[in-house]
């Protein structure tokens, strides 16, 4: 797979339409979220390779460019002293650096420009990566949010008011029962005495009494 497969297919515009429209979209969010770091650690270390060949090339050139400055010198100094073979093989070597130096040129400037296309797309996908962990966040709120509301309104869709209170009023008139039962209760222990428990509670008295001046009695007999 392309290191830059996602990047060239997916749109950060189209992804956000397929996630609005999945099932899971946090799940999907998620996979898209790893896909796209593993793509972006495979897309950094191809840039760095690219910087790496840019900056050999570089090298080449600069080196083929000092030499041809070197040889320039000394053919220079070699007509100077009248030694025309050291000249000649000083402008030999010169031209010959020349052409290698035209070459690494080419190849630094190519090398270059596609380090530097490949910079630009690692730090769209940089981008876009960020976007996507946003977007994420942003799902991941609506989709509990939504998730709530669909538990809210299942549970109102099995909640019957109306058995509901009818189940409230049978409660209420149970209750009145059994206090009314409880009062009852209460009246039958609070009821006042018959006329036979008058008289049976005043012959008990009676007895007292007596039993009690007997008593008295008793002692007074012996003083």
């Amino acid at each position: 797979m392309s290191i830059f497969k996602r990047l060239r297919d997916l749109t950060m515009s189209n992804i956000h339409a397929m996630i609005d429209k999945a099932e899971d979209p946090i799940k999907l969010t998620d996979q898209y979220i790893r896909d796209m770091q593993e793509d972006l650690e495979d897309a950094e270390k191809a840039v760095a390779a690219q910087i790496a060949i840019e900056k050999k090339f570089k090298a080449l050139f600069e080196e083929q460019e000092a030499l041809v400055a070197k040889r320039t010198q000394q053919a220079h100094t070699a007509a100077q002293a009248q030694n025309v073979e050291l000249a000649r093989r000083a402008l030999e070597e010169k031209k010959t650096a020349e052409g290698k130096m035209a070459e690494y040129k080419t190849a630094y400037e190519q090398n270059k420009a596609s380090a530097d296309n490949l910079r630009g797309k690692l730090d769209e996908m940089r981008k876009q990566l960020a976007d996507m962990k946003n977007k994420r966040e942003t799902l991941v709120a609506r989709y509990n949010a939504a998730k709530a509301q669909t538990e809210i309104n299942k549970a109102m869709g099995g909640f019957n008011a109306d058995s509901a209170s009818s189940g409230m009023k049978r409660m209420e008139e149970k209750m009145l029962q059994m206090e009314a039962h409880a009062e009852a209760s209460n009246d039958m222990l609070n009821k006042p005495s018959s006329l036979d428990d008058e008289f049976a509670k005043l012959g008990k008295d009676q007895q007292v009494e007596d039993e009690l001046a007997a008593l008295l009695k008793q002692y007074e007999d012996k003083k």
